[in-house]
């Protein structure tokens, strides 16, 4: 393995109404040896507290990913975009040459849990664009981001794929990306890999050429990302 990210090891803010781990530098929190990897620069575990969330802000040449674990998003931009963005849905805003948007807990009662995830784009300056779907299991791997937009998934402006990763309990998996570098973060579950247990929250990364057994110990949804 490249490397172990775990849990409890992330970046920590807690504003009241926000309550977020960081996997990678990201605002006030720094650490120069989590700056991302390839092209994924950020996973934001964000935790929103019921009518609260992310006041109207601008993002330029970066592809935005929303995956709501729990709860609901509430998006609005400023290309006319408006939607509800329920857990079991995935998101993506190509912000492109400039957008402006907002993020809500829509509820007045439960929180909102969803990943942020933000990843570099190959190009540059396009008109901003949004997808949303619901994600429809296929398998092991379901594709939720493509560059190609294949098997129904959505699109970015990069030659990176974002993956849902389900396993059942005992089930076995060999992970191997040869040319190219992955990072699997575990959304819920129970695996273990190289000798360590991974649980909710926890990560690790492959570089070129490795690969890695998979045992779940539980049935498992994590989010597999293979990168340029």
């Amino acid at each position: 393995m490249q490397f172990i990210r775990k849990s409890h090891d992330r970046g920590v803010v807690d504003l009241g109404w926000l309550h977020s781990h960081h996997t990678f530098s990201f605002g006030e929190y720094h650490d120069p040896e989590y700056m991302g990897i390839s092209a994924l620069r950020v996973i934001n575990d964000d935790i929103v507290q019921p009518g609260k969330g992310f006041a109207t802000h601008g993002h330029k040449d970066m592809e935005i990913i929303s995956y709501v674990v729990s709860g609901a998003v509430a998006h609005k931009d400023s290309e006319g975009n408006e939607a509800i963005i329920p857990a079991g849905d995935v998101q993506i805003m190509s912000a492109g040459r400039g957008i402006r948007h907002s993020e809500f807990n829509p509820s007045n009662a439960i929180e909102t849990n969803f990943l942020q995830i933000w990843i570099q784009p190959n190009k540059k300056g396009v008109v901003p664009a949004y997808g949303q779907m619901t994600i429809q299991s296929k398998g092991t791997f379901t594709p939720l981001v493509t560059p190609d937009g294949h098997e129904g998934s959505l699109t970015m402006n990069q030659d990176a794929s974002l993956y849902q990763l389900r396993m059942v309990k005992d089930e076995e998996l060999t992970l191997a990306n040869a040319e190219r570098h992955g990072y699997l973060h575990i959304v819920k579950g129970e695996l273990s890999a190289a000798g360590e247990v991974f649980t909710a929250g926890d990560a690790f990364a492959l570089g070129q050429h490795e690969k890695v057994a998979l045992l779940a110990k539980t049935n498992i949804e994590a989010l597999w990302f293979d990168l340029p």
